[in-house]
């Protein structure tokens, strides 16, 4: 566990145990472990007999890949998440800027005299709820949603589990970046009823076939830079809004794993355009430069080898921010 983690698991139960009306957000673009760990959380909360609803401010549906964690049909549009909640519930999101259009429920909630309860595992999270379980050390959010419903002694069902094991299998790399309790939380998982073989191919081997020539397209794009990242290599590609329009928002986020597989690159880097002259960006790394401290230092954070950030202007004004930002980011130890 981090020395700067924040873990109040009693608290946290006690809330939940005492909620009746529960609204559970995740990030913008929600990806497996953000959405996986509300719905996970929001069934056992449904099934204790609590009001619940599980959004995000964008896009406006759930993601293709995704809908299958949803057993207990949770997802609410944005538009219809109410101003307050008694407990409101934020998710694998390290600030209320991450939550984007919804960011206002967080101070209108406590205004209204609720509680905030931030789950997340982001280095970069500000506390900002009234109750936190943070832990940057934690392999996903999903390892801390487990703890919770542990401490609320909610039974394993294949629903949740999926759920979980879905932020876990995507969070860690295919359980790249694992360690013996990971792989003991999976097992646990398993045993509840997961098909892990259905399940990776639903949230990430499946893709339609406008995904080859949309990556043929940004992968002609990418450029290598050995000199850049304080000397370390950075690849970098770019997804205009053009070549996103023929294919979903996962096989946009997942580009970056694609180049970052460039053996002489310590960091990758993806610009997605997502409006002209505004640019989502992709920061990972192998192990040797801090992208989170990179991206905050753009207005936005994440883990140390893996963030991101929104900045404007053009690709090639972006590009220089970026390396900018990697020069002076801490190395790893």
């Amino acid at each position: 566990m981090s020395t700067s983690a924040q873990l109040d698991f009693p608290r946290a139960a006690g809330l939940l145990r005492e909620a009746n009306d529960v609204t559970l957000l995740a990030h913008v673009r929600p990806d497996a472990d953000a959405l996986g760990s509300a719905l996970a959380l929001g069934r056992a909360l449904y099934q204790r007999g609590a009001t619940v609803r599980v959004s995000f401010a964008e896009p406006a549906e759930v993601p293709e890949s995704l809908r299958g964690l949803d057993a207990d049909n949770l997802f609410v549009p944005a538009d219809e998440v109410p101003p307050s909640a008694g407990l409101l519930i934020c998710l694998d999101t390290p600030s209320p800027a991450r939550l984007g259009s919804l960011a206002g429920r967080v101070d209108a909630t406590r205004a209204a005299g609720g509680e905030v309860l931030v789950v997340d595992h982001h280095a970069s999270n500000l506390r900002y709820g009234s109750v936190h379980l943070v832990d940057d050390t934690a392999e996903a959010t999903a390892v801390l949603v487990l703890a919770l419903l542990d401490e609320l002694g909610v039974a394993l069902d294949e629903p949740i589990a999926r759920c979980l094991y879905a932020g876990l299998v995507t969070d860690t790399g295919g359980f790249r970046r694992a360690r013996p309790s990971t792989h003991r939380a999976a097992a646990r998982l398993l045993e509840a009823g997961v098909d892990p073989d259905r399940l990776a191919r639903e949230i990430i081997d499946d893709h339609p076939f406008a995904w080859l020539p949309m990556l043929s397209t940004v992968l002609a794009s990418a450029r290598l830079e050995p000199e850049s990242a304080q000397g370390f290599g950075l690849v970098h590609a770019v997804v205009t809004a053009d070549v996103a329009a023929t294919v979903r928002l996962e096989e946009v986020e997942g580009v970056v794993d694609v180049i970052r597989s460039t053996r002489e690159a310590e960091v990758a880097v993806v610009l997605k355009e997502q409006a002209p002259g505004e640019w989502s960006v992709s920061f990972r790394a192998i192990g040797k430069i801090d992208v989170s401290q990179a991206a905050r230092s753009l207005g936005g954070g994440g883990h140390r080898l893996a963030a991101g950030c929104t900045i404007h202007g053009t690709a090639e004004e972006g590009l220089a921010m970026v390396r900018r930002a990697l020069e002076e980011a801490p190395l790893l130890g």
